[in-house]
């Protein structure tokens, strides 16, 4: 049975502040294990399908998670994220989820830092490309470096947030990641994407 995580890294407790911050430690990526919630001979309440269907009716934003280059990567790492949210205003936290079967996650983490792009209205093929698996997801992608970490933050987002990886806790077959913010800027206009039902969407009037 694998036992719940927590990771923290010297930035628990301390100013968010740049120079304060100026080493980052990677997180252990969880391994792998069974990630059946019940036992083999247990029914689940619902079913796969039925979860989906349902959760569903929920619209949320769709955002970007981005990390720099490991010292043998040949490229950023980032990957399509749906499951994004503010956490805490003081000390000023975000969470987001990724599955424990991600290929992404491990290189995020051994980074130990992320920025979040919140993407546009019109960014549907942007999020589209960094949703797929084994593609060269950065390939005609302009970005640059946030202003602490050194991830990724993409061009024309309405919004980013440079952060440094908290904690990491466990919830089912999903990891929940905490990330504390170090620095974070918008556009201040523009729609965002919105994803409900499958589909992608648009505010309305």
């Amino acid at each position: 049975m694998a036992a719940t995580v927590v990771r923290y890294l010297r930035t628990v407790g301390s100013p968010t502040s740049a120079s304060a911050q100026q080493e980052t430690e990677p997180v252990d990526a969880l391994p792998r294990p069974d990630l059946r919630a019940v036992g083999a001979d247990e029914r689940a309440p619902v079913s796969p399908t039925e979860f989906r269907a349902v959760l569903g009716n929920f619209a949320s934003g769709v955002t970007v998670i981005t990390a720099p280059p490991g010292e043998d990567e040949d490229g950023p790492a980032g990957f399509a994220c749906q499951s994004f949210a503010s956490l805490s205003l003081d000390p000023p936290l975000v969470t987001f989820m990724v599955a424990r079967t991600s290929t992404t996650w491990p290189r995020i983490a051994r980074a130990g830092v992320f920025c979040v792009n919140i993407l546009g209205a019109e960014q549907g093929e942007l999020c589209r490309s960094f949703a797929v698996s084994g593609a060269d997801k950065f390939a005609g992608v302009t970005h640059t470096p946030a202003p602490v970490t050194g991830s990724p933050q993409l061009d024309a987002v309405p919004a980013w947030i440079d952060c440094r990886i908290q904690a990491v806790h466990t919830g089912g077959d999903h990891l929940i990641v905490v990330g504390r913010v170090v620095a974070m800027g918008a556009a201040g206009e523009g729609e965002p994407l919105l994803f409900h039902k499958g589909r992608f969407g648009r505010l309305a009037d």
